[in-house]
């Protein structure tokens, strides 16, 4: 028989603990039966002790029998999911999705909320009216097995992996979120118990990322291309940086608009990028050649996908989305080149205007967040609009505004050192 606090003390000073002993906690935190100052403990403990691959893999298969799994088994097209650990003006999902449909796949995506400076798949499409993020596991099978769609976008049910639920909800207050053992099995015991067949994760690195330093963005993705693996899905990740926002919009509505003029062929350039790149890993990690994702951007078959998929979820593909009732600009002070703008600057921003939460469950404003006119290595003018913020509660300027101060600069040219929006490229070893 356990108890908790022998496997605390044993995390404490630094032993190995075994398949058995985490099998225990887990259920027994998920019952109940240890209590919320026990298992904030422990996490403390794994936060400076760390966690053995052994211990990851069998904590985070602990946590996926704490629910039940999903089971796609039996539809016609082999499934594939991409997950991205978060930024700002991160809206890849949205044209991601029905694209790689559109080539033939099979594209179950469970995403999530935003909190904080980092926006959230739901969010954004919840701005499309009529749109839903509830499905049950029929319907998301039915639409995942439409010749015509191939591709959902929906909230995880409550029954997967309710023990990671319940424990990033101490983790959030105990100070231990940054624990790479216990960020990768939260993030992989969800998608494993998805029931994937191939998973692309996309870590993002800088300073709109969780991530700050690469170093710590390629043990994540280590990790969890590991996990992965192990659990036999296959799995790769992408490394890609995060300093500048992606795009030229961060908020929910103004996100939804991009990804639109993405499919429609358009959009910013490092938007369709990213989705490209995530495109054909997500296809060669499915086993599928011969098939260039940009070709279905060009001819519209992504852009049908996309319709048809909003439509399977109750929303209006063709309605206008909601626009914010107030807008303030920001300007350049001075002529120059706009050498840097800080993602994490125009993210807390976004947020303050209403685009994200503070708090699980608050409500977010649909037409909230910004539009940037220029990036770094445009040449801008003085009086020349730089940013144009969105909000219907205007007295929320002057607080984007402080966040903003200091997240951007002008310089004499454009010789500015930046990382690559693909970094890096992960594969880790089966066992």
């Amino acid at each position: 028989m356990f108890d908790a606090v022998s496997i605390i003390g044993a995390k404490r000073d630094g032993r190995e603990l075994s398949g058995t002993e985490i099998d225990w906690i887990v259920q027994a935190f998920t019952e109940g039966v240890v209590g919320d100052e026990q298992m904030s403990a422990l996490a403390m403990a794994i936060y400076f002790r760390g966690m053995s691959r052994a211990e990851t893999g069998r904590w985070t298969e602990a946590m996926i029998e704490s629910g039940g799994r999903m089971d796609f088994s039996d539809l016609p097209l082999p499934t594939v999911d991409k997950h991205s650990t978060g930024g700002v003006g991160d809206k890849i999902t949205l044209p991601l999705a029905p694209l790689v449909a559109a080539c033939g796949l099979a594209v179950p995506q469970l995403s999530g909320r935003g909190l904080g400076h980092t926006g959230g798949t739901l969010d954004k499409l919840e701005a499309i009216p009529g749109w839903r993020a509830e499905l049950t596991a029929t319907e998301m099978v039915d639409i995942l097995a439409d010749p015509k769609i191939g591709a959902v976008i929906c909230a995880a049910g409550a029954n997967l992996a309710p023990a990671d639920k319940k424990l990033y909800a101490l983790r959030d207050v105990t100070g231990t979120v940054e624990s790479i053992p216990l960020i990768a099995s939260s993030i992989m015991s969800k998608k494993i118990a998805e029931g994937t067949g191939a998973l692309v994760l996309d870590v993002k690195v800088g300073s709109g990322a969780f991530m700050k330093d690469l170093g710590d963005a390629r043990e994540l993705a280590r990790t969890m291309v590991e996990l992965g693996n192990d659990a036999g899905v296959r799995t790769s990740a992408l490394i890609t940086g995060m300093d500048t926002p992606l795009g030229l919009t961060a908020g929910n509505a103004l996100e939804v608009r991009e990804s639109v003029e993405v499919l429609a062929g358009g959009g910013p350039s490092d938007v369709v990028e990213l989705t490209l790149v995530l495109a054909r890993e997500m296809l060669s990690a499915a086993g599928i050649d011969g098939i260039d994702p940009a070709d279905r951007l060009a001819d519209g078959t992504a852009m049908d996908r996309w319709r048809a998929m909003i439509a399977a979820q109750g929303g209006d593909p063709h309605a206008t989305l909601p626009v914010a009732r107030h807008s303030d600009v920001v300007t350049a002070d001075r002529d120059g080149v706009l050498t840097r703008l800080d993602a994490m600057a125009v993210g807390i921003a976004a947020w303050k205007l209403g685009a994200g939460r503070e708090r699980q469950g608050e409500a977010v404003q649909a037409g909230a967040g910004i539009e940037m006119h220029a990036k770094p290595g445009d040449v801008v003018r003085a009086g020349q609009k730089l940013m144009t913020l969105h909000t219907d509660t205007p007295e929320r300027f002057d607080a984007a505004r402080r966040s903003l101060g200091g997240g951007w600069s002008i310089g004499a040219d454009s010789d500015t050192v930046s990382r690559p929006l693909l970094i890096e490229r992960i594969v880790g070893d089966s066992r």
